[in-house]
């Protein structure tokens, strides 16, 4: 036998495996987009359940290997995503939820019927806009010409009390299940007793709509232009 021929041997193989290989990724990637379709439709139905709409839903599948995981009948990761939603009417800029050990039964995934998807762990953001914010916060505090703008990374308050116009830098924190705006500075020039009124009316709390999935409130922070508030559900399930 020449040197060439066990060459040519190795070289078909070599690319018989690397088609084989692509076949299988390929396979794999149009299962999870079939898979994430369905989990997306179950998803969107769910919140609907809570009055929430939403533009568009997306799910992705996480962790290495679709067909595997379905073996195993466990996603490592979940990330549902959606865009402009509205949650009782109050309108957010998107909506992610990042979900782990997600327990979806093979049945659902090959188009059964049926049975549920439980969730271990759910985590929660969703981005308002501060002028959304604001309406919130007016109707809490009775002050109907309250505004709220992210100056620098930092939430600012304008409202008007007792004739007295007042620019407020403040630090919206969760309290309770409710978002209290606690005042943090304030001009010298605004009078003692305007002060105190401003502090009370923005610390009357706000309570936002049911979150989706029963999800509690946890926190609330700024990034970039937007408000971000941060919940967590627990034993979240999907109705097949």
């Amino acid at each position: 036998m020449s040197a060439g021929k066990p060459r040519r041997w190795l070289r078909r193989s070599v690319v018989t495996v690397v088609i084989l290989g692509c076949l299988a990724v390929g396979a794999d990637r149009a299962a999870a987009w079939v898979a994430e379709d369905r989990l997306a439709t179950m998803a969107a139905d769910e919140a609907a359940q809570y009055d929430v709409r939403a533009a568009d839903t997306e799910v992705k599948i996480g962790g290495f290997g679709f067909l595997p995981q379905v073996v195993k009948e466990e996603f490592s990761s979940v990330t549902l995503t959606m865009r402009q939603p509205t949650i009782s009417s109050v309108p957010a800029e998107d909506l992610v939820v990042t979900m782990t050990g997600v327990h979806v039964p093979r049945e659902l995934v090959t188009g059964g019927s049926g049975a549920a998807v439980t969730v271990d762990s759910t985590d929660m953001k969703v981005r308002l806009s501060p002028a959304e914010l604001a309406k919130l916060a007016a109707r809490a505090t009775g002050v109907d010409d309250l505004t709220l703008r992210i100056v620098e990374g930092k939430l600012h308050a304008r409202l008007s009390v007792r004739g007295i116009d007042a620019d407020v830098a403040i630090s919206p924190k969760v309290d309770k299940g409710r978002i209290v705006l606690a005042v943090d500075e304030l001009s010298g020039s605004v009078p003692s007793v305007v002060r105190d009124a401003i502090s009370r009316l923005l610390a009357r709390g706000i309570t936002l709509p049911e979150l989706p999935f029963g999800a509690s409130l946890r926190q609330i922070a700024v990034e970039g232009s937007s408000v971000v508030l941060v919940a967590t559900a627990a034993d979240l399930e999907f109705a097949g």
